[in-house]
């Protein structure tokens, strides 16, 4: 099993100028496997299709995907044409990744969604997109979209891109056994991640479908020093079943290579690593990425 080290930025990063280009260097000159951008409308966090395309354009090996891109209120065959084009011309780099969108009314406003109709949109777009990536023509008539015989050119280098999915809701993990090529999910301890493979693995088959075992994944938040407390706070909103949010932001070096080797032992081998708080500079960015290679680069093999 090939274990794979990559990076995020996260929602909060203000790297949405020519500071990202720096870091990006920093990534493929290190080798890190990929980089992966968050998307929030009302944070700085840059758009996730525009960063990747500037990623791909300035590197030859560096894997790029979202953590992840809102699917509903987005025209599926415009997007699904957008990610084929930039997989061609990249190589085969992209990994795309799609969620619901935050629970938060002015994103959902912002993407002209309901909540309760998020994740009936959800299947039946990614349905779209991969007929689009895979079918000579689109036919396809649901609730929130209809197709007859689009045609959708070019097709993705990738035959198709595998799609991975988030979260850890019995019907998100329900979801991704249905749906999913791969599971990325965020803020989970080793014994979530073990679990929510049971139960993903149990409806892949109720539906004749497998994941491969080195498509389980983890996005693991981390701390070089203590962590504010405002952002434990929030996390502390998101596991409240959680006694110790440490478990799952681990502080320092050390307690990142345990956490990662935890995951390992239950069967993960793809991870996206970010820190909590942010390097304050493009520069900072690029020594912290030096010294983390130093340490995570090893895990890999």
């Amino acid at each position: 099993m090939k274990v794979r080290v990559g990076y995020g930025l996260g929602v909060r990063t203000k790297l949405n100028d020519t500071g990202f280009l720096d870091v990006v260097d920093a990534l493929e000159r290190l080798r890190f496997d990929s980089l992966w951008l968050s998307e929030r409308i009302g944070g700085e966090a840059p758009d996730p299709l525009v960063a990747m395309s500037f990623a791909a354009a300035r590197t030859t090996r560096l894997k790029f995907g979202m953590s992840v891109m809102v699917l509903p209120g987005r025209n599926p065959v415009v997007l699904a044409k957008e990610l084929a084009t930039l997989d061609r011309m990249s190589d085969g780099r992209l990994l795309p990744a799609f969620g619901l969108g935050a629970a938060d009314p002015q994103e959902q406003q912002a993407f002209g969604v309901e909540r309760g109709k998020r994740a009936k949109m959800f299947n039946e777009a990614l349905a779209v997109v991969r007929s689009c990536w895979t079918d000579e023509t689109v036919t396809f008539h649901g609730e929130h979209y209809d197709y007859e015989g689009v045609r959708v050119e070019p097709k993705p280098r990738q035959s198709p891109p595998d799609v991975w999915l988030g979260g850890i809701a019995e019907s998100e993990l329900k979801r991704v056994g249905r749906l999913a090529d791969g599971w990325l999910p965020s803020f989970v301890t080793p014994a979530d991640a073990e679990a929510g493979w049971h139960i993903i693995n149990t409806v892949a088959r109720e539906h004749d479908r497998e994941i491969e075992d080195e498509h389980f994944g983890v996005l693991i938040p981390y701390s070089s020093g203590p962590a504010p407390e405002p952002v434990l706070a929030g996390l502390r909103a998101r596991r409240p079943d959680l006694d110790d949010i440490s478990q799952i932001v681990p502080q320092g070096w050390d307690e990142l290579t345990r956490t990662i080797n935890r995951f390992i032992d239950v069967g993960a081998s793809k991870f996206v690593v970010i820190p909590l708080v942010e390097p304050a500079s493009p520069g900072a960015w690029v020594a912290h990425l030096e010294e983390a290679a130093s340490v995570l680069k090893p895990l890999e093999n």
